[in-house]
């Protein structure tokens, strides 16, 4: 019943992440756009730098998404293909 525990918890933590409009947004521009640094995503998203980079701070967290360092620019991508799966699920019933 422990690991069962664990598993919800875990489910729970990526549903938290996931749900704020902007980090809704940004992941769905990952999924659609692949890679992407922080510029890219303040021109579509229309937020700070900072805001958005607080944003990939707890999706980071939560392992939806990974970075990747290319000389001075960090990209962002969807960590694994489990979550990408989901998020693309939940994007697809709500038609968005």
């Amino acid at each position: 019943m422990n690991s069962d525990i664990n598993g919800f918890i875990s489910i729970a933590e990526i549903l938290k992440a996931l749900a704020h409009p902007t980090r809704l947004c940004i992941v769905n521009g990952l999924i659609k756009n692949g890679p992407c640094n922080v510029s890219c995503m303040e021109n579509c998203i229309k937020a700070s730098q900072s805001g958005i980079s607080q944003h990939l701070a707890k999706l980071k967290s939560a392992g939806i998404v990974k970075s990747k360092r290319l000389g001075n620019e960090v990209y962002y991508e969807i960590a694994n293909k489990k979550i990408k799966k989901l998020i693309v699920s939940i994007f697809n019933e709500m038609c968005i």
